[in-house]
């Protein structure tokens, strides 16, 4: 029996460390979280299959879901080049979405030429607090494009980030996710049950999370 598609890319992306867990030693998020876990999936980039892969599923499943998509948008910079590949397999114009405008020259938020009522589909590497998708969710909007929904490679399934999509009124579907990922380092990295509460515990509250080895120094 083949694996499903989110387990399959969970397993793939922790093969060649796009995704990572260290739990002694946790990373340091650029908004500032501790987090025993990076994501870094430009790293797909460089592996044919999982590239090929996610193309193929994020193609397929804008097809399914939205299938009338004029133009595929990219969030810069991580999901830019997925976004192009993506738009060059379904034959259709790509532009991406920059989180500042440029400072310089025609100050562009969108690269890219974006016509008024043109059905888009944005193309987003990870989802977390979910910041990103709704900054290009509203300077496609205020482009006047429609946008249909977003495709997602990897979501952290954090409530703020499907509040925040839902008040949108922004559908998003992802390839695979935190729940998934946490399945498949508990039986293929051999976590033990402490290292699982850990990264639970870090996940229900991922803003104020303190390693236990930084939370007994005084």
């Amino acid at each position: 029996m083949t694996r499903q598609l989110d387990t399959l890319l969970a397993i793939k992306l922790m093969q060649i460390s796009a995704i990572k867990l260290q739990l002694d030693s946790p990373f340091v998020w650029a908004n500032g979280w501790n987090a025993p876990i990076y994501t870094d999936l430009r790293l797909t980039l460089s592996y044919p299959e999982v590239r090929n892969l996610i193309k193929v599923e994020m193609a397929r499943l804008i097809m399914e879901r939205h299938g009338d998509a004029q133009v595929i948008a990219g969030i810069a910079t991580g999901a830019i080049a997925h976004g192009a590949l993506v738009a060059d397999s379904l034959a259709k114009p790509f532009v991406y979405v920059r989180s500042t405008p440029k400072d310089h020259g025609l100050e562009n938020v969108i690269e890219g030429d974006i016509t008024p009522g043109q059905r888009v589909v944005i193309i987003e590497d990870q989802l977390s607090t979910g910041n990103n998708c709704l900054k290009a969710y509203h300077a496609m909007c205020d482009a006047g494009a429609d946008v249909l929904g977003v495709i997602v490679m990897f979501d952290y399934q954090f409530p703020v980030a499907a509040k925040a999509l839902k008040a949108a009124g922004l559908p998003m579907t992802s390839l695979t996710n935190w729940d998934t990922m946490l399945a498949v380092a508990s039986e293929h990295k051999g976590l033990t049950d402490a290292d699982v509460d850990i990264l639970r515990q870090w996940h229900r509250d991922p803003e104020t999370w303190t390693p236990l080895d930084m939370s007994s120094i005084e």
